[in-house]
């Protein structure tokens, strides 16, 4: 079975940094692109940056110039530096990646954290 683990989540006051980090572990024969989502109450999951197995990132307009994306890819992980955060910035924040996990089988399917908290406080 395959297990996204994140951490680093906490209270911030605006203006503040956290870094965000998600392991993976359980069997996986590759992985390809890795990301970061948020959900705030009573609101959609919506992508806040991805990268790719090559390294190309893609991040959302109101995180971009703030946020960085980062994987290394021996440690399985990927990190989410947050800079200059604001109280919009708060919401619980979900990796996800999407893994090939046998190298005799092509599929692939996409694998969730549990998700952390990440409060900013004006």
């Amino acid at each position: 079975q395959v297990q996204l683990v994140e951490s680093g989540g906490g209270l911030v006051q605006a203006g503040g940094s956290l870094r965000l980090s998600c392991a993976i572990s359980g069997t996986s024969f590759s992985i390809n692109s890795m990301g970061w989502y948020r959900q705030a109450p009573g609101k959609q999951r919506d992508l806040v940056a991805s990268i790719t197995s090559g390294g190309s990132t893609n991040y959302a307009a109101s995180v971009k110039g703030r946020f960085t994306i980062s994987r290394d890819s021996a440690k399985n992980t990927v990190y989410l530096q947050m800079n200059t955060l604001n109280p919009e910035d708060t919401a619980v924040y979900f990796c996800n990646a999407d893994i090939r996990r046998f190298s005799w089988s092509s599929a692939r399917n996409v694998w969730w954290g549990q998700g952390t908290q990440v409060t900013v406080s004006s």
